[in-house]
């Protein structure tokens, strides 16, 4: 069960990271707004791997994390396992404030904008925002790898 829990932890991590490197390179090539339709394909494109990709992957990691934790013994006494449990449930809830909902938002207010039912110059003000979160939460992913290969000593007081 243990090794179970590992792989589908890695294969969650996996996905989790590969999904954030899509979503930046997609919103580095996204067209502007003025481009309506370009810009409105694209954004769909990246709803749909956030929600398809980068949603289940971080749901996967987490869940299997979770269970390998409650599983094997010596992790409850491991300092790097906590911190990468606290950095796993932080991932996952701005993942849905920071990368989900807004990429949901913004194709969804694009795909409106192209029906002309919103107007396209209130289009693309998360860019940046979404760009600078996933550019975090790559950080922290890779932060999580590095805790799960070298497993430093991290020192946690039981009383």
């Amino acid at each position: 069960m243990r090794r179970l829990m590992k792989f589908l932890h890695t294969m969650g991590a996996i996905g989790l990271m590969g999904a954030m490197a899509c979503l930046i390179v997609l919103l580095g090539l996204a067209p502007p707004p003025s481009a309506l339709p370009g810009y409105a394909l694209m954004r769909g494109a990246m709803a749909a791997v956030a929600t398809w990709v980068f949603l289940p992957s971080l749901a996967l990691m987490l869940v299997a994390g979770l269970l390998a934790i409650a599983l094997n013994r010596a992790f409850h006494q491991a300092g790097w396992a906590w911190v990468k449990l606290a950095t796993g449930i932080l991932m996952f809830e701005y993942g849905f404030v920071g990368v989900q909902g807004p990429m949901q938002r913004e194709a969804e207010r694009s795909a409106q904008a192209l029906a002309g039912r919103v107007d396209p110059a209130t289009l693309a003000e998360s860019l940046g925002a979404e760009r600078g979160t996933l550019w975090v939460l790559l950080a922290i992913a890779t932060a999580n790898v590095v805790l799960g290969i070298w497993r430093p000593r991290i020192l946690i007081r039981v009383r």
